[in-house]
């Protein structure tokens, strides 16, 4: 077997971090790779000391060339939880493994056409472009980014608006020189009923999530097509420059008749200094404005909102990898007079030593510290609202296929 980079015609689709994998076959048609990862840790955090997964996962990619320079191609992923369920959620992907006692879960899976010349259309479960703006502040292993307006929803996957793995997305990429773009549009019906204690946001000016036992009907909505796309600037070997938007629109009727309709809405822009997995200095950070696009510790929808995300770090000769992040969301005065004069402000810092013992070998030290503003008259919604926003302190292995 032969240790490969991913497929140029994958790799125009795709911004993971680390992204390798394993050439398993090919031929002068046919290519076939297998990637992922296992990641073991112990964490302590919200008074517990558990071993929990640590978003492993597996995919294969398949390409094929096709006539006149075409090459066709797919990818599936699926989280991967090899060491039983968790009751500590402090990500998206931990969140899903704590749900579910499924040993794999849908993370991605696409297929798609591509060109050097005409660029690359892919359908299907997919990175949205929204991601190109701010994946470059998302590499700590244990606490991820939640104030880039990825992992909507109260940090999940990002698939109900398209900013993080948007479901049943068309998207296009090209290039040119050192300037690239995507464009993708979320092609979805959805039409659901909200409930008093649904899982789904609650709406400014209805009822707040409670604990009846008998929930009562709140309003229908519907949430169906969203639009993406972002560009992405080369300027130096060193220097990366980025921005986008993205958008969509939800209609409600509540129990009493009123019909609303509100945008979702989130634009930003982001720098990147250096690379993540190369020796000396790496630095990061974007910054993002929101209307509608996520929500709180409650699951009750932001109606504005502002985040900043940065990332610094330092890896030595010797493998050693130094780095500190800081996150901050704010929904600012909009939440206070929707909410009761509500506070949301979501702020942490981690700090970390990573020990790259080979390319595919990491020895990881990551802590946590919550800085968060969650004040609130109703002294149990704060406590709700502070109890997933605690400290940590992790120590784990990453095995990278």
């Amino acid at each position: 077997m032969k240790k490969t980079l991913v497929a140029p015609a994958l790799a125009a689709v795709i911004l993971a971090p680390t992204a390798s994998a394993i050439e398993v076959y090919k031929d002068n048609k046919n290519a076939v790779e297998i990637g992922g990862f296992v990641d073991a840790r112990i964490i302590n955090t919200q008074g517990d000391t558990e071993v929990v997964n640590g978003a492993s996962r597996i995919n294969f990619g398949f390409t094929r060339e096709m006539s006149d320079g075409w090459k066709a191609y797919t990818k599936l992923e699926w989280s991967v939880n090899p060491f039983g369920n968790s009751s500590i959620q402090y990500n998206n992907d931990s969140k899903i493994s704590a749900k579910s006692d499924e040993f794999l879960h849908n993370r991605l899976g696409y297929v798609g056409l591509s060109h050097d010349k005409y660029g690359s259309l892919t359908v299907g479960k997919q990175w949205g472009a929204w991601y190109d703006v701010v994946y470059s502040t998302n590499y700590g292993f244990v606490w991820d980014g939640n104030a880039s307006g990825t992992y909507t929803y109260n940090k999940a996957d990002g698939a109900v608006n398209g900013t993080g793995r948007g479901d049943k997305t068309v998207q296009y990429r090209n290039a040119f020189g050192d300037f690239s773009f995507a464009l993708q549009a979320q092609l979805k019906q959805d039409k659901f009923d909200l409930y008093e204690g649904a899982d789904f946001p609650v709406l400014p000016g209805t009822q707040s999530i409670n604990t009846a036992q008998d929930p009562k009907k709140i309003a229908t909505i519907e949430y169906n097509y969203t639009y993406g796309g972002s560009a992405t600037y080369n300027a130096t070997d060193n220097l990366t420059l980025t921005a986008g938007v993205n958008m969509g629109e939800f209609e409600g009727t509540t129990s009493n008749g009123q019909h609303f309709t509100e945008n979702d809405t989130i634009y930003g822009a982001g720098i990147t200094w250096g690379n993540w997995d190369s020796e000396g200095f790496y630095a990061a950070a974007n910054v993002n404005k929101q209307k509608f696009h996520d929500t709180d510790n409650l699951n009750r929808l932001l109606p504005e909102a502002w985040g900043v995300e940065s990332l610094f770090s330092y890896t030595s000769e010797t493998g050693i990898r130094t780095f500190v992040s800081y996150n901050m969301l704010d929904a600012g005065d909009e939440y206070q007079a929707a909410y009761g004069g509500d506070v949301f402000k979501r702020q942490f810092a981690v700090a970390g030593v990573h020990y790259i013992w080979d390319s595919n070998t990491v020895l990881y030290l990551e802590g946590r510290k919550d800085f968060s503003d969650f004040s609130s008259a109703d002294k149990a919604q704060q406590a709700a609202m502070e109890a997933s926003e605690d400290d940590g302190i992790a120590i784990g292995i990453r095995y990278t296929l």
